[in-house]
């Protein structure tokens, strides 16, 4: 006698996956994967993490005298299994769109070449992030520890693949990556995010950067800092509007410690520093300083906490 009603449990099952189809005009009919798969995406960034630094997150075994063909050889199996799973995110946004499938092929294979032309320019960004954690952290003893050790760094080598995507409209394969980093370093950047060169995160557990933030270069941060949105904005209908600039502006060479949230569509002037633990929801003017104290003298600390809870 079988202890558990397998058959039972599989047949209802079947018949929430019916009703979940049914609701959201899904195919039912048999055939292949229909969305891109986590796991695919998960080995493509390790594939293309290692070869761009093939000598420190490559195979533990490998030589110089054949990086070259490693490079190769990796890049070639990363970029087919991502044009697969381009594929697959170009046929799920347009199952409502019927389109000829050789198009999305084609789109797909254009969307693959150009990461791959990529690549040199995100290895040059994040060689740039490197240099900023190393020489940013008294602590870093090499650049070799910054790229294998720090969290922001992982992160970053994630984001600046993932913004990619999120350019060549390919959202859901960007977020799939992002929060790959996400669950491990407990960083949250939204792909869309424009961060620009020498980014450094010091810590970095709980910091989240939303969507429609623009970063300039130089930027650091620490731990627990967000860069998020005030308000919602909603249509006629009640339905909250998508894609609308809601997120902190940070130019250049600008400072936030830990703890502090930027909240709404302000802007971080050129080299500003925003002390921990403080709430912004003003323009902050270049080279200005921000802390508990000064936003408490200035009287504005308990609006901004006001207009937040809003």
């Amino acid at each position: 006698m079988a202890i558990f009603d397998i058959e039972q449990i599989v047949q209802s099952l079947h018949g929430v996956r019916r009703d979940w189809r049914d609701a959201q005009k899904r195919s039912q009919e048999p055939g292949g994967r229909e969305f891109p798969s986590r796991d695919a995406l998960a080995r493509v960034v390790e594939q293309l993490k290692g070869a761009l630094f093939p000598m420190r997150l490559g195979p533990p075994d490998l030589r110089q005298e054949s990086e070259d063909f490693y490079v190769a050889h990796t890049l070639d199996a990363a970029l087919h299994t991502l044009h697969a799973q381009m594929v697959l995110e170009l046929k799920y946004g347009a199952r409502h769109q019927p389109r000829d499938t050789q198009d999305v092929e084609q789109q797909a294979l254009k969307a693959a070449q150009d990461l791959a032309q990529s690549l040199p320019d995100i290895r040059r960004l994040l060689d740039s992030d490197v240099l900023a954690a190393y020489q940013g952290d008294p602590a870093a003893g090499s650049v070799d520890e910054v790229l294998l050790c720090y969290p922001g760094v992982l992160a970053m080598i994630h984001h600046r693949i993932a913004h990619r995507l999120y350019l060549l409209g390919l959202p859901l394969l960007a977020r799939i990556v992002s929060e790959l980093a996400h669950s491990q370093t407990g960083i949250d950047i939204h792909p869309g995010a424009q961060i620009g060169a020498g980014f450094f995160i010091d810590h970095g557990t709980g910091v989240v950067i939303g969507e429609t933030a623009v970063i300039g270069k130089r930027v650091r941060l620490y731990q627990a800092v967000t860069l998020g949105a005030k308000r919602f904005p909603t249509d006629a209908d009640g339905v909250l509007q998508k894609g609308l600039p809601r997120h902190p502006l940070v130019q250049d060479d600008v400072v936030i410690y830990a703890g502090a949230t930027i909240l709404g569509r302000v802007t971080l002037g050129k080299g500003a520093v925003i002390g921990g633990n403080v709430w912004v929801t003003h323009d902050v003017p270049a080279g200005g300083h921000v802390t508990q104290a000064s936003a408490q003298a200035s009287g504005r600390f308990p609006s901004i906490l006001a207009e937040v809870a809003l």
